[in-house]
């Protein structure tokens, strides 16, 4: 089975005039405003998968300023996944600083909704804030036996749009937070899978973390699958493709470079994601 986590859809209406969503979300400006900057649909990424031969998609929307704008984005994969039952899982999409952001998170997961993500703050912040936030959502998803996914980056490195501000520790501090909750940190963690070589401490309040590759050939040799495998096990490496920006024939090219085994390439390419979601044939 092939699963990737990490998709992003949008409704046609943005689809067709992104434009008119920028005024009030500078996020969404900065990272759309070039118009070779991809925008999907659910049936967009439908043909993307049947193209790469993908089982499963786990789906969402963009963490907008705007609760209203939100709730009516996380209608639509809502919709989108009823839809296509059996090909996409959805997750509700927040931004976790929001007003309301909380209520949204509550509404999302008792419609259906198999956890929240990819949560993300861009913005320039206070850090002890920005937990804080981060963590009425954890507290919610135990509640609802749901999972969590957000976006970390690399702290270090060349600047691009949607990097956000903050570094490893603030990571760490989320993922102590979500300490027995399933955390999946976008785009290989940040880094932060590399500490998980300390003797103390760290491998405990990491174990329940899972790595997504979102975005990996823009960011990583691939020699990185390797070496995660070997620092993390391949069991908590999971296929993100961050679809529409890749599609994951890039992603299996790298994984065949990287010189992995059959059944780790099989574990990572939806394996892994399979036992995690529940999904099945």
């Amino acid at each position: 089975m092939k699963v990737d986590v990490h998709t992003h859809i949008f409704p046609p209406e943005i689809v067709k005039d992104r434009s008119r969503f920028f005024d009030g979300e500078p996020m969404f400006q900065a990272l759309y405003a070039n118009p070779k900057a991809r925008l999907a649909t659910a049936e967009t990424l439908m043909a993307a998968m049947d193209e790469a031969a993908l089982d499963c998609s786990v789906t969402f929307g963009f963490p907008w300023k705007n609760t209203e704008l939100a709730a009516r984005h996380n209608d639509y994969v809502l919709e989108s996944a009823a839809n296509y039952a059996s090909r996409l899982v959805p997750l509700g999409c927040v931004n976790p600083l929001a007003a309301g952001a909380l209520e949204e998170s509550e509404r999302v997961l008792r419609a259906g909704a198999r956890g929240l993500g990819e949560l993300a703050v861009y913005e320039q912040c206070d850090e002890s804030t920005a937990l804080a936030c981060y963590e009425r959502l954890i507290e919610c998803c135990r509640a609802h036996h749901a999972l969590l996914l957000v976006h970390a980056n690399e702290p270090i490195g060349h600047a691009y749009p949607g990097k956000a501000p903050f570094g490893l520790r603030f990571y760490y501090a989320l993922a102590r937070l979500a300490r027995g909750l399933p955390l999946i940190l976008a785009h290989w963690g940040g880094g932060l899978g590399c500490y998980e070589l300390l003797r103390r401490e760290v491998p405990e309040a990491l174990a329940h973390v899972y790595y997504d590759t979102a975005a990996s050939p823009f960011l990583y040799r691939p020699e990185v699958y390797r070496h995660m495998v070997e620092i993390a096990g391949g069991e908590r490496i999971l296929l993100g493709t961050d679809y529409p920006l890749l599609t994951a024939g890039r992603y299996f090219a790298e994984m065949a470079h990287a010189g992995l085994a059959a059944e780790t390439v099989e574990a990572i390419a939806g394996g892994n994601a399979a036992r995690l979601f529940g999904i099945t044939r």
